[in-house]
């Protein structure tokens, strides 16, 4: 399947805007092909989730593997792209950027905006950046409950990121520490494929064939995270994307999400949300009838 020049083309699951034209959206496509021309904003692509295998094709660079959760595309304004999606799995925070967005956080930042530019990446590393996403995925799940103002401060950090970041004023610092692509690559794609599983220290430092006290020390020097909390915050994400789903008990959730019991999914998504989860797909099912309402 084809899908040409629109983005619209997938399914969109939530939206914001601000005044300023930035726009975010929580966005899954299907296998086949999407071509996307020279689009007039910005974009920035975090994948959600499992691992997506998946091509692409831009400003005369090809790259081919698996998208895994926190993998970051940038794409400058006006460069055509071409995706091709092998399997069903491609879960993203979409960030559309203007120009004069851009423009403006460079120049209150002190460069000059013409000389300024976004680079083009393919499947990039950025803590901070991340974070940014998935302050703004949590917002959209929620319905966007803290208003216009709260988005604005989270697109403003996130341009600024990608000026200081991403572009062509940045000034690239060497890489100390943590686990090299391929090894963090390798990790985080098993830890979503077995999250309903036990996932020991000893077990994911085979995966990335290191020492336990080496793997525990460059998994939180690349992700942020001590291993065990990363995992607990995957899989409370896992069982917050079940619990949108109609037709499964929560006990059911939290087996499937990796948690020993109800309880205990209970206990983490109060910590990490504020909500139990029987609050939290009430949340939902709400704003699914709101959406459909509309």
């Amino acid at each position: 399947m084809s899908r040409a020049n629109d983005l619209s083309q997938g399914r969109v699951h939530a939206q914001q805007g601000t005044a300023d034209g930035f726009a975010v959206q929580l966005r899954s496509d299907t296998s086949g092909v999407l071509e996307v021309g020279e689009y007039p904003n910005a974009l920035v692509s975090i994948h959600i989730g499992r691992a997506a295998r998946m091509s692409c094709l831009r400003a005369g660079f090809s790259h081919t593997g698996s998208a895994v959760h926190g993998d970051i595309d940038i794409i400058p304004a006006g460069v055509p792209s071409r995706w091709e999606m092998h399997d069903e799995n491609d879960r993203a925070v979409l960030m559309s950027i203007p120009v004069t967005m851009l423009d403006s956080v460079a120049e209150e930042n002190g460069y000059r905006a013409q000389k300024v530019e976004l680079r083009n990446r393919f499947m990039t590393r950025d803590r901070q950046l991340e974070s940014i996403g998935w302050a703004m995925k949590s917002e959209l799940e929620m319905g966007s409950p803290s208003g216009s103002l709260y988005l604005d401060g989270l697109a403003l950090s996130a341009v600024a990121r990608l000026v200081a970041g991403h572009s062509s004023v940045t000034i690239e610092e060497p890489r100390r520490g943590g686990l090299d692509g391929r090894r963090l690559k390798r990790t985080l794609e098993f830890i979503e494929a077995h999250l309903a599983e036990d996932l020991s220290l000893m077990r994911l430092a085979r995966v990335a064939d290191m020492s336990v006290s080496h793997f525990r020390a460059g998994f939180r020097e690349s992700v942020g995270a001590a291993v065990h909390q990363y995992v607990i915050e995957r899989r409370v994400e896992r069982a917050k994307s079940l619990l949108m789903r109609e037709g499964e008990t929560i006990a059911d959730i939290a087996l499937a999400a990796g948690f020993t019991h109800q309880s205990h999914l209970a206990r983490h998504m109060q910590r990490s949300t504020g909500f139990s989860p029987l609050e939290m797909r009430r949340i939902f099912a709400e704003r699914m009838s709101l959406d459909l309402s509309l």
